[in-house]
């Protein structure tokens, strides 16, 4: 996905901020702790990452104990015989009393089905790894694009404000000049007309400061500051290597969506094995334990407690039919790999594409910079020209508010693709899943 730095109608010239402000890094370090994208990414990497000790479990010892006890209660009167043998009634009721205490220690052998389980958690993990990895290189481009975004919109803000007031010098100037003589009406409802446009462009513009400020509050979690500014002298280099097809392929090799995305298939691999392997027989060892006893107060003297026992075997376990599960369950599995192939693929070749687009973009973005620093200078001695021609009458206001229209459209030409070469460099890099926090120092290098 391409990104855009804000649009901005008019960027005359960069206005000096006051004072040391914040600066990338100080940006990237509370968007780290801040950032709820980031933060989601990173509690669905460790809830996945739980999933290998829960397939892992079904292959390790499962130890379990119980204890029954029951009580009987039996109405009516009890009988019992004296010495003598004979029966004699005691009256009332009585109840008896069970008690049971048993353990069972079970060892799984051969479970083919649960090893697949355990190699597809492992897969899955590391595909979660990688997505967030993918997210944290993200994070770099957020910060690095909401940053330079608010750094466009404060230009445009300044330098709106400073054309409102030439716009309004002009205005006053052509008033003065219609009031002596030296000036048509038109003219000063035209410099009028410019003045409340350039006016509403200061509004405008100040809207869309507001705006990206609070853009870059949305991931830092934080009130914006004043930042620094990006330097003009910016190194205009290529990309090293200075070839596309060696950052394609290096794209297809180390993009983190990319190899997420092989572990994904990887994971649907093993879960079509698991599947099948239900079919299979299973076998486990087994020890069991168990102990009873047995007490009455109707009848005394009767109370047991019978000898414990205790169970060695093992277990075999054939599955012969379950009504179509485990058929269904292996195809809905070679479809989900099948699903996450033709994924895979699409990511491939947009990782290929995203490469060679930014790979062109900072090639081409070296003489676009050049190119719009000589418009500007260009556009600077146009418009000294025409204002001196406009005092001694030999040009008209249209020729000059023109000028001036022509100075804003390549001064902020040059302001946008000054920063858009920056931020292309870092896309480039995270197309190759080479991105990392020391681009991002790089970049912090060149604010002022």
């Amino acid at each position: 996905m391409r990104v855009k730095l804000l649009p901005v109608l008019l960027l005359l010239a960069v206005a000096p901020f006051p004072g040391h402000g914040e600066d990338l890094m100080d940006a990237y370090h509370q968007a780290v702790a801040n950032d709820p994208v980031l933060a989601t990414a990173n509690a669905q990497r460790l809830l996945v990452a739980e999933g290998v000790p829960v397939a892992r479990s079904a292959l390790l010892p499962q130890l379990s104990a119980g204890l029954e006890l029951d009580q009987i209660h039996s109405g009516g009167n009890s009988q019992t015989t004296d010495g003598n043998g004979n029966i004699v009634n005691t009256g009332g009721g009585g109840h008896t009393r069970d008690r049971s205490l048993s353990g069972t220690l079970s060892q799984p052998i051969i479970n083919l089905s649960a090893f697949a389980n355990l190699r597809a958690a492992h897969a899955a993990s590391d595909a979660q790894d990688q997505t967030y990895r993918a997210a944290l290189q993200n994070l770099y481009v957020r910060v690095a694009s909401a940053y330079f975004n608010v750094l466009v919109a404060q230009d445009s803000v300044d330098i709106n404000s400073a054309y409102e007031n030439a716009y309004k010098q002009e205005y006053d100037q052509t008033s003065t000049r219609f009031k002596n003589g030296l000036a048509m009406a038109a003219d000063v409802a035209q410099s009028k007309a410019y003045y409340l446009y350039i006016k509403s462009q200061r509004i405008s513009a100040q809207d869309q400061l507001k705006d990206a400020r609070r853009a870059l509050e949305q991931i830092t979690g934080q009130p914006v500051g004043t930042l620094k500014k990006l330097r003009d002298d910016l190194p205009m280099q290529p990309p090293k290597p200075d070839d596309a097809k060696a950052w394609v392929d290096a794209a297809l090799k180390t993009n983190p969506v990319i190899l997420a995305g092989r572990y994904t298939v990887s994971a649907d691999e093993h879960k079509v094995s698991a599947a099948r392997a239900q079919h299979l027989p299973t076998l486990s060892a087994g020890v069991g334990y168990n102990k009873f006893g047995q007490w009455s107060n109707a009848m005394p003297g009767t109370s047991a407690y019978g000898p414990a026992t205790t169970t060695v075997g093992l277990t075999l376990t054939v599955p012969l039919f379950s009504g179509g599960l485990t058929h269904a369950q292996v195809k809905q599995a070679i479809y989900q790999r099948d699903a996450d192939q033709g994924t895979l693929e699409s990511q491939r070749r947009q990782a290929a594409r995203d490469a060679n687009n930014y790979f062109n973009l900072v090639v081409d973005g070296i003489e676009q910079v050049d190119s719009a620093r000589g418009s500007v200078e260009a556009a600077k001695k146009s418009l000294a020209s025409m204002r001196a021609g406009y005092a001694i009458g030999t040009q008209s206001l249209t020729n000059v508010v023109f000028a001036i229209q022509t100075l804003a459209n390549v001064q902020s030409q040059y302001t946008v693709v000054r920063h858009q070469f920056i931020l292309n460099k870092l896309l480039l890099k995270q197309a190759a899943g080479t991105l990392d926090v020391q681009d991002l120092q790089a970049v912090n290098g060149l604010l002022q």
